[in-house]
């Protein structure tokens, strides 16, 4: 089978890198690298294996359970090989909602590192005969675990999949209800990476970071924007933070993308020293609201690079939009601080829904259609409220409010259900935020409601220099309506992430209803508890 028959695909990606540099690393980890020939051997090996002990032949979905380890790489290829579709799982997740997962996804095989596999072993009943594939395991715990692939079995070349099929499937983070199954197909991969081919000039000699996990979609765009200029990814561990310059240079990093919590996380280690990250060509974050002043800050660190503020949701095939940071943006796109995400592909369509349900205007929820788009989530009745039917086509409603300029350009203006009701007020968390963000000694604010008697009460936590609770409610008082300051301020070390290293505000938010609930209130020096 030739390679052309596989364009249109997210492997054939990989392939393309392959033939441009089938000798040099497609992955790195821990100084151990895998060239592109060996991940394809492998991965046809693999897939041949899952093949052989499913079931009535290939199976249609595979799990993924694995961290950012050279199984969850091969494995992602191993499924994709196999024309099925690939549903990664994180192994420290709580066992119930994989367990969900592995069935609303309807998995016939997976494909486990070490603690995958501990991880599946805490899900699955001892005689579950799910094939699973984890190179390398000591014991066969299980009747359907797969130690090695033998090479008779494997694959002579890897499948095709047709362009509607699904790729992988993503599920929501469930910070606002149960986990949403989010199918994207290979269309919408192909089409998206169309896009970002045309904007960057990655090729062989970028090594790109990943700091995400494969279960958050902007790692596939690490993944196959390397792959598909024979580039090599590195994962980032934890010490890595600790010494950011030195590990950035010592791996020949140059491209960065992550979440813009990295970018606080790299301040604290003293990692942002004008000109301490020379290496980077590009510079890109996304998953939250980039704050101008942590942009400005990581341009000054890396100051031969582009650095970019990238925007877009699950559903639209990881990013719709990008801004690029420039002096020449007008201070007044800096809402609340807060980097533009504008504008839209090119590729796609977009439209502002107003409260009253016109689109003419150039403020109101953004709505997306185009070839990113995917056509509903796993379960149906998810779809209800999240598509808008408008001018013949149907469009996806991001809840994310945003002005648009003349020249294209979109300013962020928080999300629709960011918007809280206190004392008859409505308020902007993100407004709030920003107000704390300014205040002295405060590096980063994040501002949480609590329901309280038909409306809210607010939370505000902080990092930085801790400070009298009454003189940072003073300094507010002095910008904000009263109804805008928050009833407490709670200084933190640094703010809890999720496993996709975001700010987890379900987790703050408990910790606010906890000091409400108790009565209890910052001590003078505003400690954390």
């Amino acid at each position: 089978m030739s390679n052309a028959s596989l364009d249109g695909t997210l492997h054939g990606r990989f392939l393309r890198g392959l033939a441009r540099a089938p000798h040099r690393p497609a992955f790195r980890i821990d100084g151990h690298e895998t060239t592109y020939a060996e991940a394809h051997e492998q991965a046809l090996a693999w897939a041949g294996a899952l093949r052989d002990a499913t079931p009535g032949g290939a199976p249609r979905v595979v799990a993924v359970v694995a961290t950012k380890s050279a199984e969850a790489y091969t494995g992602l290829l191993a499924a994709l090989y196999l024309g099925a579709t690939a549903v990664p799982l994180h192994p420290g997740f709580p066992a119930a909602r994989n367990r969900a997962i592995l069935t609303a996804a309807g998995a016939e095989a997976a494909v486990a590192d070490a603690s995958g596999l501990a991880a599946l072993d805490a899900l699955l009943a001892e005689d579950d005969p799910l094939p699973v594939l984890a190179p390398g395991a000591r014991s066969a715990r299980r009747p359907g675990l797969i130690t090695e692939a033998p090479a008779h079995t494997a694959l002579d070349a890897p499948l095709p999949a047709a362009p509607e099929d699904a790729a992988y499937i993503l599920f929501t983070s469930g910070s606002t209800g149960r986990p949403k199954g989010v199918p994207t197909s290979h269309r919408a991969t192909d089409s998206y990476f169309r896009t970002l081919d045309a904007r960057y000039d990655f090729g062989p000699d970028d090594v790109f970071s990943q700091t995400f996990d494969l279960t958050f979609d902007c790692a596939v765009f690490d993944l196959f924007c390397a792959w598909g200029a024979g580039g090599c990814v590195v994962p980032l561990p934890m010490r890595a933070y600790r010494a950011l310059p030195e590990f950035l240079a010592s791996e020949r990093m140059t491209v960065w993308f992550s979440t813009p919590g990295a970018i606080a996380l790299a301040r604290r280690t003293g990692a942002l020293a004008p000109g301490s990250l020379p290496g980077l060509r590009w510079s890109l974050f996304a998953g939250e609201p980039l704050h101008r002043h942590d942009a400005e800050e990581w341009q000054q660190a890396a100051p031969g690079s582009a650095v970019e503020n990238l925007y877009g949701p699950t559903e639209l095939t990881i990013t719709v939009s990008a801004h690029r940071l420039a002096p020449a943006t007008p201070d007044e796109r800096y809402v609340g601080g807060v980097v533009p995400i504008g504008p839209v592909h090119t590729s796609l369509g977009h439209l502002l829904l107003a409260p009253d349900g016109s689109v003419d205007g150039d403020e109101g929820e953004l709505c997306i259609t185009g070839p990113q788009m995917f056509t509903g989530y796993l379960d149906p009745a998810e779809d209800t409220g999240r598509f808008l039917d408008h001018d013949g086509r149907r469009w996806y409603r991001t809840g994310d409010r945003v002005r648009r300029y003349p020249d294209g350009d979109i300013a962020y203006l928080g999300r629709a259900d960011d918007q809280v009701q206190v004392q008859g007020w409505r308020v902007e968390l993100s407004e709030v935020g920003h107000g704390v963000r300014g205040l002295d000694g405060v590096e980063d604010a994040v501002a949480v409601a609590v329901p309280a008697a038909g409306s809210h009460e607010l939370v505000a936590f902080y990092t930085g220099r801790p400070a009298h609770s009454a003189d940072l409610a003073r300094q507010l008082a002095a910008g904000l309506p009263k109804a805008m300051v928050p009833r407490l301020f709670h200084h933190l070390e640094e703010f809890p992430m999720n496993a996709n290293r975001k700010i987890d505000r379900s987790s703050l938010r408990s910790l606010a209803g906890t000091l409400l609930d108790h009565g209890r209130k910052p001590s003078r020096q505003g400690e954390g508890l």
